[in-house]
């Protein structure tokens, strides 16, 4: 069970404490343990880089390697479990590549030199840290044995040391645990410096396809303008003039054509309102996001069952984006699923909104398909981000993740 560790100051000597001291003294000692390993591959990955100049390198740096992370990843696990948060490698990828490419990613990979320098750090001041509870808890222990053993004043001069020695020992295993596992965490997780690098790199990137994607929605947008309304538009306009011209001599045309200025009309708004659906629909700013997803189900062949806890208004745009994904997820299940029944689960806790779109299906959704695709870059202009799962056989389940605040409720008048 992850224990934080964030709190190190002085507890009642009880029980609970007593387990606790003696659990961190246990994760001390096998910490300490690691001195052997660590200085052995410490040792090996000083002299890889110049045995690789003649070939002998390569095979050893194909274990060392591999072994290193496998031993900072205990590291990792037990500092993330005392800290209660995780401690991430965020190693390059070397999927796919040759032996000569993983040895060139190994080397400007900087998560494999902190890996290095970890070693080291295990093999000295971690060392130190982890090894000096179990000493001071094994100290009794062992003076005891010596006073049994051979009976001398000196040894009970020594079990008489033990005392202020116990009572380090209950002081000094909380914070040496911490120190152990922030030292962990600052050599083994992110970067504060590469974080902020892969978030501004996220950053760009989401930009960039939200301005493809809003330049993309407005040539829609013109394409079906010029194809629908502007063209009926124009035809009343040409139907109108005539009118006016056949008034006075054939009055029956000008009523017929009259009659079709008003039909071109009804369909020249039908065509301005789906236009306008297409970029933020209408029930939307109505009823919110909850009232659309009911529009937008409604008429769906097959029967969809809904979970919408979604109480406060959110962000237009937000719940645009929402809603043209539930849309794109819910027309993906009825292209391609095969499915008899669907779902939609919808809950926002004042930070972040999270949907759930399911089917029961046969599975197997590309993540890489346009329409999946489309979605995640939908999402990602608010930070958001989407998971798949879509196992052969089903069920497929699209989770949608955008951070965002509760609008604030408008005072009464």
């Amino acid at each position: 069970m992850p224990t934080n560790l964030a709190w190190i100051g002085p507890t009642p000597v009880d029980r609970t404490g007593l387990v606790e001291r003696l659990r961190l003294t246990g994760i001390a000692a096998a910490q300490a343990l690691l001195l052997a390993p660590a200085l052995a591959l410490g040792i090996l990955g000083i002299i890889i880089w110049p045995l690789t100049l003649v070939l002998v390198g390569i095979p050893l740096a194909l274990v060392v390697v591999p072994l290193t992370q496998l031993l900072t990843n205990v590291s990792r696990r037990v500092a993330a479990n005392l800290l209660g948060e995780p401690v991430d490698a965020d190693y390059a990828a070397t999927t796919g590549k040759g032996v000569v490419g993983r040895l060139t990613t190994w080397v400007r990979d900087p998560a494999r030199w902190r890996d290095f320098a970890h070693l080291w750090f295990s093999a000295t001041g971690g060392f130190v840290l982890c090894a000096l509870p179990a000493l001071a808890l094994a100290a009794p222990v062992v003076y005891v044995v010596g006073a049994i053993v051979d009976f001398s004043g000196w040894w009970l001069f020594l079990l008489f040391l033990s005392g202020p020695i116990l009572t380090a020992w209950w002081f000094i295993t909380p914070p040496l645990a911490r120190a152990r596992a922030l030292a962990d965490r600052s050599l083994l997780g992110h970067r504060r410096v590469e974080e902020l690098e892969r978030r501004v790199s996220e950053v760009a990137e989401s930009r960039s396809e939200a301005l493809d994607h809003s330049a993309a929605e407005v040539r829609r947008i013109e394409r079906d303008l010029h194809d629908g309304a502007q063209a009926r538009i124009a035809a009343i306009g040409m139907n109108v003039g005539l009118a006016e011209k056949l008034i006075d001599t054939d009055p029956a045309t000008a009523s017929e054509l009259l009659r079709e200025v008003r039909e071109t009309t009804l369909s020249a708004l039908a065509d301005l309102r789906t236009v306008v659906r297409g970029i933020h629909p209408p029930v939307l700013a109505d009823r919110g996001l909850a009232g659309g997803i009911e529009a937008l189900v409604i008429q769906l062949p097959i029967p969809v069952t809904l979970a919408l806890d979604l109480e406060d208004r959110l962000p237009a745009p937000v719940e645009s984006a929402a809603y043209f994904a539930v849309a794109e997820c819910v027309a993906n299940t009825l292209k391609h699923a095969e499915a008899t029944r669907a779902w939609v689960t919808a809950t926002h806790d004042g930070s972040l909104l999270r949907v759930q779109v399911g089917d029961d299906g046969v599975g197997g959704a590309d993540p890489a398909g346009a329409g999946v695709a489309g979605v995640a870059k939908r999402l990602a202009a608010f930070d958001g981000k989407m998971v798949l799962t879509s196992p052969p056989g089903g069920p497929t389940v699209v989770t949608l993740e955008v951070p965002c605040p509760t609008l604030p409720t408008p005072p009464d008048r």
